[in-house]
Order: C-alpha cells, then structure tokens, then sequence
C-alpha cells in the first residue's frame, strides 16, 4: 500500500520535472548582423496572442543602422486579406555573439517600451534558416530566406528545436502564398 501511494506521489512529480528543461536555450555562437539582415519568411512559429491575426505570408525585415540598432519591420495577412504591418527596433544585448537581441514594438513619446528577448538559437551556416527562441520557450519562430523548406532543412530544423528544449509539435507552420 505504502509503495502505490509513494509511486503516486511520484510519478506526477517525475512527470512535471521531464516537461520543463531546467536550463535556457543556448544561442548560437556568431551571427554576421550584416548577413542577417534582410527579408525573412516566417515559415513557423509558436501560436501567440500578439499574432493571432495573422493568418499568412507573414515576414520580417531587418535594417542595420549605422548606430547598431535593427530596424524592424514585419507584415502578415489577416483573415480579410488586409496586410498588417507593424514596425520596431532591435538592439543587441550580446556583443560577443550578436546572438541575444531586445524587440520593442510599442513606442510612445519617442520611447520604445516593452522590450521582448529574441535569441537566435538556430542559425544554418549560409543563413538560409533561423530559429528565434526565447529564455522562456514560451515564444519561437522559425524563419526562412525562402517561402518554403526542403524536407532536409526541416530535419534539421527539428533536430535543432528538440535540442534546445522546445517540443516540435508546438510550432504550427505558416501558410505562404507566394
């Protein structure tokens, strides 16, 4: 009787410490800020609320500025097939790798406020793909130079969000109609 209560009481506790990996993503070791930026599609990501309007051909486009700062400028498609276009700024937080990065969307009085993490934790070697994480795994993307993938670049791709503790089937893919 005592080992199936013990085994009761700890199974769910074995369970819970198995879903959430104890440790943050690990971004990659170098990004060329210069080859990153440019169009990117986004070809998956983690369901959030701040893009639920986004129903397709969602992109971002990132602008090196001369002191540093990224100009953000993504767009999608809503379900009426209106383009929706919201414009930030990134800033690098790590300058050894360029790796972890702050977003803002909201400005208000000149201020950029409510910065977000953006870690590239992912990043092919001809930056053909990326994936976007966050400390958290609350949030990820998967963005592409291409509207689609090849089945190669997924497995890889996979293999890299399995690796940083994200679980796969939470990314949901993005329709591209291009």
């Amino acid at each position: 009787m005592k080992t199936i209560l013990l085994l009761t009481l700890l199974i769910p506790l074995f369970a819970l410490s198995q879903t959430k990996p104890k440790t943050k993503p690990v971004t990659v070791d170098s990004v060329d800020l210069e080859r990153y930026g440019g169009l990117w599609y986004e070809v998956a990501k983690v369901p959030n609320r701040f893009q639920k309007q986004c129903v397709k051909n969602t992109t971002a486009e990132y602008m090196l500025k001369e002191n540093g700062e990224i100009r953000v400028v993504n767009r999608c498609v809503d379900n009426e097939g209106e383009t929706i276009l919201v414009k930030g700024r990134a800033r690098v937080v790590d300058t050894t790798s360029n790796a972890k990065l702050k977003v803002s969307f909201v400005r208000f009085l000149g201020l950029n406020l409510f910065w977000g993490d953006y870690w590239i934790i992912g990043l092919d070697k001809e930056y053909n793909w990326a994936v976007v994480g966050t400390p958290s795994r609350k949030y990820g993307w998967v963005l592409s130079r291409t509207p689609e993938l090849s089945e190669e670049a997924w497995s890889r791709i996979n293999s890299v969000v399995s690796e940083q503790g994200y679980n796969p089937g939470r990314f949901r893919r993005t329709v591209q109609e291009y």
